[in-house]
């Protein structure tokens, strides 16, 4: 539920501003990360804990009225907000299966069609197709769609740990939604390694 478009009420911030600030949160822990010394040990513990008491506080609005928490839920921020405590009331399979629903107009734009297939385990599945057919601006091909496919996925549901790409009805297999490491360490037969002329 993106606020974007519309105007943000007096002292609110809209999503795109949501978006920079969590992006320079990220730099901010990384730099952190890096640092060494008391202080920054401090640092952390204490961003820590306040993460900790946040995620109790919200768990408890949760149990206070289920509607409540569903209407939370549907909500992007808070969604996600909700994920990284581990209180999303939503299971990991359905959150990853709207994401994907989500995109799904976009790859459409592009020529493709993704599909959710379910959960294998850990493993999303999901039927991706990707085409030719898309007008000007379209950007990159299948491994574009893939990744975008992929990340959607797993930032609705990290419980996941991968989304491949599985065959149609027809049997066809479709694109992968990723490149497998091993395809990309195969040489062609009569490649010369990489960095020696032939």
């Amino acid at each position: 539920m993106s606020d974007a478009g519309r105007p943000s009420p007096a002292g609110r911030l809209r999503d795109p501003d949501v978006e920079v600030r969590l992006a320079r949160i990220d730099e901010l822990l990384a730099g952190l990360d890096c640092a060494p010394g008391p202080t920054v040990r401090l640092a952390v513990e204490a961003v820590r804990l306040l993460t900790e008491v946040y995620g109790e506080a919200l768990a408890r609005v949760l149990d206070a009225d289920d509607a409540l928490a569903r209407q939370l839920a549907e909500d992007e921020l808070l969604g996600h907000l909700l994920v990284l405590h581990g209180i999303h009331p939503e299971p990991a399979e359905r959150r990853a299966a709207r994401a994907v629903e989500r995109l799904r107009p976009v790859v459409r734009e592009r020529g493709g069609d993704v599909e959710w297939a379910g959960v294998d385990g850990s493993v999303a599945r999901v039927r991706l197709r990707t085409g030719g057919g898309c007008g000007s601006g379209c950007g990159g091909g299948s491994g574009d769609v893939g990744g975008a496919v992929r990340e959607a996925v797993l930032a609705a549901a990290p419980e996941l740990t991968a989304v491949e790409s599985v065959a149609d009805a027809a049997g066809r297999r479709s694109a992968p939604a990723f490149v497998p490491l091993d395809a990309l360490l195969r040489r062609p037969k009569g490649a010369a390694p990489a960095g020696e002329a032939r």
